[in-house]
């Protein structure tokens, strides 16, 4: 997303067989899927977040509200500065909810979080119904003039880029409603397993995690895969939405096994292993993704080297993967001399009106 699409010298899309195969395959697997997987770890470490302050003594909400709000700020200048598609500022504004229905009981958390991932795929589909009926086929040209606009935008001096940000922040911002509601769904389904702490008693319902994947697996394959040929081919543009209605019906499950495979896995010796190795990316999780998007933003954008459509999918995912991999190896390094990563320590600090 923040390299854009590849063009050619004459400003005309240029896409490789690779490219498109690698397009579809993260479609395919990765699409509504991850955010669903982090949203749904966001939820359940909201139990956390409240354990430890019952732990400390202290009232949860006032440290709630100021991790909500320095959340928000951080959110807000990574939107507008690095990455438009930025997830902070709606975890903050979301987290207020979770805030409110802290104490439902657990079945009536997961019947809600059904009814929105429901909504959510309803309203895309009728769109999308909508747009195969009565659209009109994008001409060749009104893509071309698109895409040069934005690839003299974030090619520009820094002061375009940030207008480009802005741009697209303002024009994303009914799909970040929409979409919320999905999200809102999978952190009213994490916060409903950290009532249970099922990541903490693994072994108590492993019997359940096996039957979740063994049947949400091939559900949500069978939706995704539909998903990246309505996205990605061969059927027609006009059917994106149609797909992506499907797809946010059946990403639970294919999340679901995700995340049950990975929980079984790490009861391995291979998996204790893996889970060795990923720990502390995942301790600094939130200066990592921040990382992230400061490299590409200086690599894609005039920020730095500018290369914003310069390059294929198959080479950026080769790059994400090189930069994840540094990142593993940093974090390892950086957590053995401190507790905690820069933008954690920065959270924590707002979260406990002090030095942590």
């Amino acid at each position: 997303m923040m390299a854009g699409p590849r063009v050619g010298t004459s400003g005309e899309l240029v896409v490789s067989r690779v490219d498109q195969v690698a397009a579809w395959l993260v479609t395919a697997l990765v699409s509504a899927k991850f955010y669903m997987l982090f949203s749904f770890v966001f939820g359940y470490s909201f139990t956390l977040q409240r354990a430890a302050a019952e732990h400390a003594g202290v009232p949860f909400a006032p440290r709630h509200l100021r991790r909500l709000g320095c959340l928000f700020l951080l959110g807000l200048a990574h939107g507008v500065l690095l990455f438009s598609g930025d997830v902070l500022m709606v975890y903050a504004v979301l987290s207020l909810v979770l805030f409110a229905v802290r104490d439902a009981a657990s079945p009536t958390l997961l019947r809600t979080a059904a009814w929105l991932v429901a909504g959510t795929a309803a309203c895309l589909l009728a769109w999308g119904w909508l747009t195969v009926a009565f659209a009109q086929p994008l001409r060749q040209q009104d893509v071309t003039a698109v895409v040069h606009e934005w690839v003299t935008a974030y090619r520009g001096e820094p002061g375009a880029v940030v207008e480009a940000r802005l741009r697209s922040l303002r024009d994303s911002l009914g799909w970040n409603i929409l979409y919320g509601a999905d999200m809102l769904a999978a952190f009213l389904a994490g916060l409903a397993a950290g009532c249970r702490r099922v990541l903490a008693e693994t072994d108590r319902y492993r019997a359940w995690m096996t039957q979740i994947l063994v049947c949400g697996l091939p559900v949500g394959l069978a939706g995704s895969v539909f998903m990246a040929v309505c996205r990605n081919g061969p059927l027609d543009v006009l059917w994106y939405d149609v797909g992506s209605a499907v797809g946010v019906l059946t990403a639970p499950a294919l999340t679901a096994a995700y995340v049950c495979g990975l929980l079984l896995l790490l009861r391995t010796g291979p998996g204790r292993r893996l889970g060795h190795v990923l720990a502390p990316a995942g301790r600094m999780a939130l200066t990592n993704y921040l990382t992230q998007s400061l490299v590409a933003a200086f690599v894609f954008t005039g920020y730095g080297l500018a290369w914003y459509g310069r390059h294929g999918t198959a080479a950026v995912l080769t790059g994400a993967v090189v930069l994840y991999a540094a990142q593993l190896m940093v974090s390892s390094r950086l957590l053995r001399r401190v507790r905690y990563g820069p933008a954690e320590w920065l959270l924590r600090t707002a979260t406990l009106a002090r030095r942590p």
